[in-house]
């Protein structure tokens, strides 16, 4: 009788206990804590289980819950950067360091007449022969283009990103660009359009100074 008491009583205490866990776990897993990894999981995750949405009307624009991101690239010929010792081209053993784009990754959200679009950007760089810095700056440009007989560039931005160099000499390194606009497309043209991404020197030349007015 004793044995069917204590047996009885630990049934009950069960739920009790398995629910303190519960919450203990909960508590030393802050959302604070999320990793890298973590913040870029919605660009760089990727969904394999989406269904073709059907075309706006012609002539009309894409409605919210209708609106596709144009597929992204890597422009030809940007898809590394090297840099060379001073004064000599990023070749044999005067490379200090050469970036390279591994993944790509984009959405795309409407706002009354824009989209504004994130596009993500994995890459690595590795040290030359002629040893890398304790730090680089990676110049890299995106465009929204439409395509066809002639390209017509519909938005474009350059961004810089730091990468610190460890002592391995190969550092992988994410940017994240959030700040892309462009006016949504009419269904005539929306499935010419296409993401540009690349390495472009150019966006680490300082920016012109303004003029000032003459007297």
């Amino acid at each position: 009788m004793n044995e069917l008491r204590s047996l009885r009583n630990a049934l009950r205490r069960g739920p009790v206990i398995a629910l303190a866990l519960s919450v203990s776990l909960a508590a030393v897993s802050p959302v604070a804590a999320q990793s890298l990894t973590d913040r870029f999981k919605s660009l760089f995750g990727g969904k394999s289980d989406e269904q073709p949405k059907p075309a706006p009307a012609p002539g009309q624009p894409a409605a919210d819950d209708e609106l596709e991101c144009p597929q992204v690239t890597v422009r030809a010929g940007a898809s590394t950067y090297g840099v060379g010792a001073t004064g000599k081209p990023a070749v044999g053993n005067d490379v200090r360091f050469q970036a390279s784009i591994t993944k790509m990754a984009r959405e795309c959200a409407r706002n009354g007449g824009e989209i504004t679009a994130r596009i993500g950007i994995q890459g690595r760089v590795i040290a030359g022969p002629a040893g890398a810095p304790p730090s680089v700056e990676v110049p890299l440009r995106i465009a929204v283009v439409q395509g066809g007989v002639g390209e017509k560039v519909i938005a474009s931005k350059a961004y810089r990103t730091t990468v610190d160099m460890s002592q391995g000499g190969s550092v992988p390194f994410t940017f994240v660009a959030e700040d892309l606009l462009y006016p949504v497309p009419t269904a005539a043209v929306a499935d010419s359009y296409i993401f540009y991404v690349g390495f472009d020197p150019q966006a680490l030349a300082p920016e012109p100074k303004a003029r000032g007015k003459k007297k």
